[in-house]
């Protein structure tokens, strides 16, 4: 396991679209997923323990975003063949375990992770509703462990104060993680 940062946040980079298919049988694109005050791309998997340490907290704020009318997608883009808890059937007992209240999808030749620049997992980009990158950030101060429950909670923050005035903010802490795992 290697541990990776994000980089800065790209403001105004735009979002790339996709169709990748989702555990749920059904293939998404940008348009599928975006809400009507901006969108917010994770990329997750199952196998990753800063994924895990986290993965409760990433589905309570995907569902109060969902309020605030930000969309959100997971996309996993490790080699599975490598990393057998990351398999599609294993993605899809994730997601039914755990009520993703987003698609899960899965990015199997790795072109989408690329071409976002994807480094670890997880790795978030917040977007307003121009599919403008306005947050590449944390979910929180977790690490392999959790932190505790009351601390601030930084993507929801960002990606609230995305939902209001279509801008991050000017300070992010970069997400810190397990690095995509590439086909060989």
């Amino acid at each position: 396991m290697v541990r990776m940062e994000t980089p800065i946040c790209d403001f105004g980079w735009k979002a790339v679209d996709f169709a990748l298919s989702g555990v749920d049988g059904k293939t998404y694109s940008l348009r599928d997923v975006a809400g009507p005050n901006g969108l917010l791309v994770m990329f997750i998997c199952n196998h990753c323990p800063y994924v895990k340490a986290v993965i409760e907290r990433i589905v309570r704020d995907v569902a109060e975003l969902k309020a605030l009318g930000i969309g959100s997608v997971a996309i996993m883009s490790n080699d599975p063949s490598e990393y057998p808890e990351d398999s599609f059937d294993n993605m899809r007992a994730l997601a039914e375990k755990l009520n993703f209240p987003m698609p899960y999808v899965l990015d199997a030749s790795q072109d989408i992770a690329k071409a976002y620049g994807a480094v670890c997992t997880p790795d978030f980009f917040g977007f307003n509703r121009n599919l403008e990158l306005q947050y590449r950030g944390r979910l929180d101060e977790s690490r392999k462990e959790a932190a505790p429950p009351d601390v601030r909670r930084d993507l929801f923050e960002a990606m609230k104060l995305v939902a209001n005035t279509q801008h991050g903010p000017a300070e992010q802490i970069p997400s810190m993680g397990c690095s995509i795992k590439w086909l060989s």
